[in-house]
């Protein structure tokens, strides 16, 4: 712990471990990555992928090192019990701040598979990174919002079809499938243009969800609910590396979904969709509502 310092040193001390654990862990993923994409030759890929998510877990549980380095965070977690690292989990969390992947990561690390996240494609363009998340494969997504559609219909279901084609990746080793439902950052002005019917949170998008339980809904464990709570308000990531933030709330839950939604065409069966979003909604109200209460108790 760096509480002696002032916080603007320890957020470069901070920085500078963190770019030293990227550079390290990227370069080592670097050895296995480029077999793996010179030679799609199946039991290799199979074979190069356990090594490419060890050494994604060592990526993670460093980050966790200068966390614990230069954080004074008081944790209160509740809902670790009882996960299984072979099991095959969807995750659904909110999402405020960037700072919100590392205390995912932080928490769930070799509890559950190594989480995936769903990137959106142009990021696969960010030096070394995207070459990273290609080789982990974090599933990449067009995500083209409806007015692009409207203006370039032709790119209609290709958001679908590359979300079912990452999906397709998972079905030979144990995974994490970590889906942000509101599709964005939380933030006020966000809020106010959706005229959003949730007080915490952003209008969720069902869609994702929905396609990847039509993919793997046989294999996943269950879902795993998270709520993220920031009691002294919502974080900067450069806050979060400053050690500014005091305390962080999490709750977890796993949950079952109902089987008339393990399988069914979103795209093509308005009564199926309806139903996923009416599900989804309901999944969203008890989540405001415990935002709500933990916001109270603190």
């Amino acid at each position: 712990m760096l509480n002696f310092l002032p916080s603007v040193l320890v957020g470069t001390i901070a920085a500078l471990l963190l770019a030293l654990n990227v550079v390290l862990w990227v370069s080592t993923l670097f050895v296995f990555a480029i077999p793996k994409f010179l030679l799609p030759i199946p039991p290799l890929t199979r074979a190069l992928n356990r090594i490419l998510h060890w050494i994604g877990e060592n990526w993670i549980a460093c980050n966790s090192g200068w966390m614990r380095l230069t954080q004074r965070t008081q944790w209160d977690v509740q809902g670790l019990e009882g996960l299984n690292y072979h099991g095959w989990y969807l995750v659904v969390s909110n999402h405020q701040t960037w700072v919100d992947i590392f205390v995912l990561q932080h928490l769930l690390n070799r509890r559950i598979p190594l989480l995936k996240f769903f990137i959106k494609r142009e990021l696969i363009r960010v030096p070394f990174m995207g070459f990273a998340w290609w080789a982990l494969d974090y599933p990449f997504l067009y995500r083209h919002s409806s007015e692009y559609l409207a203006k370039h219909p032709e790119q209609r279901g290709k958001d679908y079809e590359a979300t079912r084609r990452a999906c397709a990746k998972f079905a030979t080793l144990s995974t994490s499938v970590m889906n942000f439902l509101e599709g964005t950052r939380f933030t006020k002005a966000k809020h106010d243009r959706q005229k959003s019917e949730y007080t915490h949170l952003l209008r969720p998008k069902a869609g994702g969800l929905a396609l990847a339980l039509n993919v793997l809904g046989d294999r996943f464990h269950s879902l795993l609910d998270i709520t993220i709570v920031y009691p002294d308000g919502i974080p900067t990531f450069w806050e979060f590396m400053c050690g500014k933030v005091r305390r962080i709330v999490v709750r977890m839950r796993t949950i079952e979904v109902p089987q008339e939604l393990m399988r069914g065409d979103y795209e093509g069966d308005p009564a199926f969709r309806e139903a996923m979003h009416k599900w989804v909604q309901r999944l969203w109200r008890e989540k405001d509502a415990q935002i709500q209460a933990l916001r109270e108790e603190a």
